[in-house]
């Protein structure tokens, strides 16, 4: 059978190189909600990217395959039992997608930052507003999130991508939870940053941000070591 969907020339979303797209208040021309429809804009190519590599995944699936299972015989020969030239188109598309799918994140993660240093820097600007979406329930202080400095009670904001610009701040839920899930995937073995606010001594809430590194063979479940409960 034929990929009908996939087109091997399409041609991939160029990434930054340089980081000149990144919002921040350096780019005199933006405002904030310009800027807001930038990143939204970047956020939406970014889950259609998912989506596609997410499909391609499940040709390899239907094959019995992954990106690096042999597609020859042991002496030479392409095997009889897959459909090879299918296998290899789809592999050839996953590789420049992946590529570009890391640099859109990136580019997201700077545009988050920028874009809240713009709303901080205008003084007349309304400002981003984000309220919690889960509230931390337990913690492994040997944990990827406990190590972080995570907390029982932290109400969370934002983590990662996840939180008031996508729609997610604010009651969302389980399917808050599984963005959450899917950001920490994608994260493993990288720096995650991450939003809480925590009440201070005096009883008032306060805002922390924090740095996590997702991690499987830290000696528990799980890539963050806290489980995460719905607000």
């Amino acid at each position: 059978m034929g990929l009908r969907t996939m087109d091997i020339h399409t041609p991939t979303i160029p990434s930054s190189t340089d980081g000149n797209e990144a919002i921040s208040p350096a780019d005199p021309p933006k405002t904030l909600e310009s800027s807001k429809a930038s990143l939204m804009a970047l956020m939406s190519r970014r889950d259609a990217l998912e989506a596609e590599l997410k499909a391609l995944g499940s040709v390899l699936d239907s094959h019995g395959v992954t990106m690096t299972t042999p597609l020859t015989t042991f002496d030479g020969y392409p095997r009889d039992d897959i459909d090879v030239a299918q296998i290899r188109l789809t592999r050839a598309r996953i590789i420049p997608l992946r590529n570009d799918y890391k640099a859109l994140t990136a580019e997201i993660e700077r545009g988050l930052h920028g874009l809240h240093a713009l709303s901080a820097s205008l003084p007349d600007a309304p400002g981003i507003i984000e309220a919690p979406f889960a509230r931390v329930n337990t913690v492994e202080p040997a944990g990827p999130a406990g190590v972080a400095g995570v907390r029982v009670g932290d109400l969370v904001k934002r983590f990662g991508c996840v939180g008031a610009l996508d729609g997610t701040s604010g009651g969302g839920g389980q399917d808050a939870l599984g963005r959450v899930s899917g950001e920490v995937k994608k994260f493993e073995g990288r720096v995650l940053k991450v939003l809480v606010s925590r009440r201070d001594n005096d009883g008032v809430w306060q805002n922390v941000n924090l740095e996590i590194t997702p991690r499987a063979g830290w000696g528990g479940r799980g890539l963050l070591g806290c489980h995460l409960l719905p607000v």
